[in-house]
């Protein structure tokens, strides 16, 4: 008899003997050999034997029946199919599609030290700062009713060829009435930071990008600008190289040329202080044994900028927590007499936030400082936000009006960020794999983990001498290792043994192995593709805006109204809300509607019900742009976002996202595939639209429009409709902007509390409407417009 190789489950020192139809193991007893067919051990290694697959050494090429069978391969492919549509249906419904408008595609790229960005404050104590959208600060060029934070960004620098992934560091230059923004620019192409400037001659509102100001072949950081003997110099961090530097402008502010190296030390983000006659710099070293990062700061002390430099008696000053604030945060500033010191908090990150110590003394040989507290106006809008993660730089100066100006980085996103979301995205993948493995083993489709034939010990022939080896290494890491692949192979086996497809709870498993599988391509989808999550503001012009939500309501509605303001209160430009009270008791307490709110509401109750409470003009709003949405449409903020642009392109048209075509003799109102079947359309319904606050109010309500009032209290309906009879009547050009929405949710088809309820009946009323004001203004057929003329594709 010939002898067949080792089995994989079986013990390694049993033997094998081909007769013909198969192989029985063999026990060597004293050079005789005894064929198992009993019990004990023997017999579980002819069990063994009997499940293993063979490839016999004579030559024989008998096919090797692994596990991935072809119905196996198959049954992989169609699953995963499955959930690669489920996760295409997931991403084109809540993935942003569309890049930011404005940004280069060479620039603004996923970074993984963040997308950082530069907003301007203002206030009038260096410690008690607002935005700059707080001010109401306006610029009619780029549609800017007020200016928002923030004011220079990644799109600022890669629009102006200069491609970059973020900005931050920024220091301010004070030229005359002309400010000038030095900062830390982070190449695209090189993946290095290079020193970026901006100016601007409306004291913060709008920056011109000049260019790089200072490149070299090491990464640089934090210019620290200042005067000196009437030179304006940069000090900027290069601790790549070992090095701080000085350079001199020799022409301000694109042209600087090296001054000075005046320390051969590794110092991360230094300043420089002129205080009691001495020139101070404080920074960090994270080089030397036992340093802690984030946590060191040394002082160090001179007679010029230009050194020689002297280390102060305690260095280092610090050597403690991250958390604590010792790392530098922005320019040291004097302020009534007292020195104070701008740190960054790197405890949850790095970069978490400032915070501010005042100074109590400072000598050669001595230190002390305690913290104070700062005041900046923080966004609760989470990645929203440009702001909403991190923050960590603030240089504050004083203009020549006597108000402080303050520039901050912020970040809507944490440190590691991209690569937290690639490794979650791949781990939601491997889930997928697993949960397909589960399945296929619950229907039997997957009969064993691991191929037999994987295993090197069932790939070669094996001599005698080999098998004493293996059994005098029983219990070594590889043996072990096959003992595990063979309880695993046995584990299809056990689930269907434990799970029958075909019973109640057999359902319920597989219904819950399938939705946990789609929830976890959902996510792989989202971390991978999905980007940071956030719905950005798309800039006009390298500008941002805000603007007001206003939306009407009244009793039988509050059960959702708490879950509609705190959505909305997160979309990245609303401002504030205004709830308008049109029938019944306003809440007792309306400050309970801004619980987990990120902005002002304010309940505006009146004493008529009545819909032209919609367009009463309330001069408690700032905002020029106003999105009138009712309170049963729940739609995404990046929904909400591309609306706001496009109506800052257009501020004299209603932007909305419900269409309809009113045309013909016999007007009749009809719905919005009425007005696709007829490729077009004239009307924008100011359910869900933006408009220019003080032209709509002031057409509504104008005497030309008492008429129109009046059809609107005695049907109770048609608004909406009334004020695009206006806009078409008071201009010859284009009066409406379509913007079509990824998704939306009509939450009135759950309580079933709408005027538009009874569907018939609505558009009975609103064919009446029709008519009545196109004797009164005018017909709109010649407003027609049709769909997808956008290149953006936003009106498809």
């Amino acid at each position: 008899m010939r002898v067949c190789r080792q089995c994989w489950y079986c013990r390694p020192f049993h033997r094998r003997e081909f007769s013909g139809t198969g192989c029985s193991p063999v026990a060597t007893v004293g050079g005789s050999s005894t064929t198992a067919t009993g019990g004990g051990g023997v017999g579980v290694a002819a069990s063994c034997c009997h499940m293993a697959r063979w490839r016999w050494d004579n030559n024989i090429n008998k096919k090797n029946n692994n596990c991935f069978l072809s119905s196996t391969v198959g049954f992989f492919i169609g699953s995963f199919v499955v959930y690669g549509f489920i996760g295409a249906v997931y991403a084109w419904l809540f993935i942003n599609p569309h890049a930011s408008l404005g940004m280069a595609s060479s620039g603004c790229l996923p970074d993984s030290e963040g997308s950082w960005a530069i907003g301007v404050f203002y206030g009038d104590s260096p410690f008690s700062l607002r935005p700059i959208e707080a001010m109401n600060v306006w610029r009619n060029e780029s549609s800017a009713w007020p200016v928002a934070n923030p004011v220079v960004t990644c799109a600022s620098a890669s629009e102006s060829i200069f491609p970059s992934n973020f900005v931050a560091d920024p220091f301010l230059y004070v030229q005359g009435d002309t400010l000038f923004l030095f900062y830390e620019t982070k190449n695209s192409i090189t993946k290095q930071g290079d020193i970026g400037v901006s100016k601007s001659d409306d004291k913060g509102a709008t920056w011109q990008h000049l260019g790089v100001a200072l490149d070299e072949e090491w990464h640089l950081s934090y210019p620290f600008v200042f005067d000196y003997l009437g030179q304006i110099y940069m000090m900027p961090e290069s601790s790549a190289i070992g090095e701080l530097r000085i350079y001199r402008a020799f022409n301000f502010p694109l042209q600087w040329k090296l001054e000075k190296v005046i320390l051969k030390k590794h110092m991360v983000d230094s300043v420089l202080i002129d205080y009691n006659g001495k020139y101070w710099i404080f920074g960090s070293d994270y080089t030397g044994f036992g340093v802690k990062k984030n946590g060191q700061m040394e002082i160090w002390y001179s007679n010029s900028p230009l050194g020689p430099w002297k280390p102060h008696k305690k260095n280092p000053i610090y050597n403690t927590d991250k958390s604590f604030g010792a790392r530098n945060g922005g320019r040291p500033l004097v302020h009534d007499g007292n020195l104070y010191r701008i740190g960054q908090d790197c405890g949850d990150t790095y970069g978490r936030r400032v915070r501010v110590f005042r100074v109590k003394v400072l000598t050669e040989d001595e230190f002390e400082e305690v913290e104070v507290s700062i005041d900046i106006d923080n966004s609760n809008k989470g990645r929203n936000a440009w702001n909403g993660a991190r923050h960590h730089h603030l240089d504050v100066q004083r203009l020549s009006d006597g108000r402080w100006i303050g520039f901050v980085d912020g970040d809507r996103v944490l440190s590691g960020d991209s690569g937290r979301r690639f490794f979650l995205g791949c781990a939601s993948v491997m889930a997928v794999f697993w949960l397909v493995m589960l399945l296929g083993a619950v229907f039997g489709a997957v009969k064993c983990i691991i191929p037999i034939n994987w295993c090197p010990h069932n790939a070669v022939k094996r001599s005698d001498l080999f098998l004493t080896w293996e059994q005098s290494n029983l219990l070594s890491s590889s043996s072990k290792l096959r003992q595990l692949c063979g309880r695993l192979n046995r584990a299809p086996s056990f689930l269907r043994g434990m799970v029958k497809p075909n019973t109640g709870v057999g359902r319920l498993v597989v219904f819950l192995i399938l939705v946990a599988g789609a929830v976890q391509a959902c996510m792989a989808v989202k971390y991978i593709f999905g980007g940071d999550g956030a719905e950005q503001p798309y800039p006009l012009k390298g500008s941002y805006s805000q603007f007001t939500l206003l939306t009407m309501t009244y009793e039988s509605r509050l059960w959702n109204l708490k879950m509609y303001v705190k959505h909305y209160s997160k979309c990245a430009s609303v401002a504030e809300i205004v709830v308008v009270w049109n029938k019944g008791e306003p809440p007792s307490r309306p400050s309970e509607l801004e619980t987990g709110t990120a902005v002002p509401v304010r309940v505006r109750a009146e004493g008529k019900n009545s819909l032209n409470n919609r367009f009463n003009d309330d001069p408690l709003i700032k905002n020029r742009a106003v999105l009138e949405l009712d309170d049963d449409i729940i739609m995404s903020c990046d929904d909400i976002e591309r609306g706001f642009r496009v109506w800052r392109e257009h501020p004299d048209r209603i932007v909305g996202f419900y269409p309809r075509l009113a045309e013909g003799t016999g007007l009749k109102y009809d719905g919005e595939r009425y007005a696709r079947n007829r490729k077009g359309y004239n009307m924008i319904l100011t359910g869900a639209a933006f408009i220019d606050a003080r032209l709509a109010f002031r057409r509504y309500w104008s005497k030309e429009a008492a008429g129109g009032r009046e059809a609107v209290d005695g049907y109770f309906n048609c608004e909406d409709v009334l004020m695009n009879y206006l806009y078409a009547n008071a201009s010859s050009s284009r009066t409406v902007e379509y913007v079509r929405p990824r998704w939306v949710i009509d939450t009135s088809k759950f309580s079933g509390v709408a005027i538009s309820g009874n569907t018939q009946r609505h558009y009975s009323i609103r064919s009446k409407c029709l008519l009545k004001f196109s004797e009164m203004y005018g017909g709109l057929e010649k407003q027609k417009w049709e769909f997808d003329r956008r290149e953006d594709g936003w009106d498809l």
